[in-house]
């Protein structure tokens, strides 16, 4: 085996590591905190009439979210900013 056979498997793993420590993932995403205005850490959310209700729009990936409460099943209620621009339900757990 060569000498640039390791060294190049080497910047690759380095390479992979620098993406995975700036990409936000779900690993790294948090229940919001209610009476803040959270970032989307999710590449898309629901936002639901209800608690697993009807979906009425979709948060990405930046995009933030005023959690205002309650909680219910695993979801939270507040106000979806952007262009769904109106009061919904998202599941919880998915902000930066």
């Amino acid at each position: 085996m060569s000498g640039g056979v390791p060294r190049r498997l080497g910047a690759l793993l380095a390479t992979v590591c620098a993406v995975l420590a700036v990409t936000p993932s779900a690993g790294h995403a948090a229940n919001g905190t209610i009476g803040q205005r959270e970032t989307v850490c999710a590449e898309d959310l629901f936002v639901r009439t209800a608690p697993v209700g009807a979906w009425m729009g979709t948060l990405y990936r930046g995009q933030t979210f005023l959690v205002e409460g309650p909680r219910s099943g695993g979801y939270v209620y507040g106000f979806a900013y952007g262009h769904v621009n109106r009061r919904g339900w998202v599941q919880d757990g998915w902000f930066c």
